[in-house]
């Protein structure tokens, strides 16, 4: 098919396994995905949700149920672009360490309150060690994706020039989640001892993948473009990496996410993260009512 008769869509995905998988998969189709470099990747998230920026995006999880949650006009596809196991991602000083159940009354800093990594961490200190989310006192340096959204009155603002590993090593807090940016410190260990033990043996209890991204596409676009988009859909399908950890952790369909969506709704209940209650076929409906597919795998 000729370049000029395909759609150009303006994209935002970080994983260099879902391009690579993504490019190979469209050789044919109706739409052309033209990569936007970002970095890193959780800058896009806010120009998506508030301004719709990008045609195509991945998103964090806990940004894509609030840009849903406040009416934006944006669709979600069910496919995983980025997940992990949670457990090495709260830290603290090796000096002075402190366990799980240990946080009750102690600060803990987060880059946002709502930052998918925040999300999980504090849905896996309630729901595994009895710590309520509303006992710890959160330190954040930024707001929330969504404009519409505010922080609840247990969260602090910090200034967003300070290190978050710096404050932990002065002491001005008691612990930090972090993400991608998670030190390599002998100063520093993780809060739940044996977090790789930890995280296997809380998947054998769960069964749930911990998601951190999936991927959102602009409404008027898909409403204007179904074919194009729906392509796109079987595109993503077929372009499912295998990551290093496992392929299991970039399931496609909401058959393959429910239970791990379900989490995350749970978590965000308990934490205030939304603005209103929702079910999983709340975030696909309309998806599904556009694309007229079942978004299964």
């Amino acid at each position: 098919m000729s370049g000029q008769s395909r759609l150009k869509l303006k994209t935002a995905l970080g994983s260099s396994a879902w391009r690579a998988g993504l490019m190979e998969a469209q050789p044919d189709a109706k739409f052309e995905l033209a990569f936007v470099d970002v970095e890193p990747i959780h800058r896009a998230f806010a120009p998506m949700a508030r301004e719709q920026k990008f045609d195509v995006s991945e998103m964090a999880i806990v940004t894509a149920l609030q840009a849903l949650a406040y009416g934006k006009p944006l669709l979600l596809l069910p496919a995983v672009i980025a997940a992990r196991f949670q457990q090495r991602c709260i830290i603290t000083r090796k000096s002075t360490p402190l366990r799980p159940e240990e946080l009750t009354g102690k600060r803990i800093g987060v880059r946002a309150y709502t930052q998918t990594t925040g999300m999980w961490i504090r849905g896996i200190l309630q729901n595994d060690y009895g710590v309520r989310t509303e006992s710890v006192h959160w330190m954040t340096q930024e707001g929330a994706h969504l404009a519409e959204y505010n922080d609840p009155e247990w969260v602090e603002r910090v200034p967003p020039d300070r290190s978050l590993p710096d404050m932990l090593r002065r002491g001005e807090i008691d612990a930090a989640i972090l993400g991608n940016d998670l030190p390599d410190d002998p100063d520093f260990v993780a809060v739940i001892p044996d977090p790789d033990a930890a995280a296997r043996a809380w998947y054998a209890k769960h069964a749930v993948i911990p998601i951190n991204h999936m991927l959102m596409v602009r409404r008027d676009i898909a409403v204007a473009n179904k074919v194009a988009i729906r392509e796109l859909w079987q595109a993503v399908r077929r372009a499912r990496p295998a990551v290093a950890n496992g392929p299991g952790m970039t399931p496609v369909g909401i058959k393959a996410n429910r239970h791990a969506l379900e989490t995350v709704l749970l978590y965000c209940e308990q934490q205030k993260l939304l603005p209103r209650p929702m079910r999983v076929d709340d975030l696909f409906a309309e998806t599904i009512d556009v694309l007229g597919e079942t978004l299964e795998d």
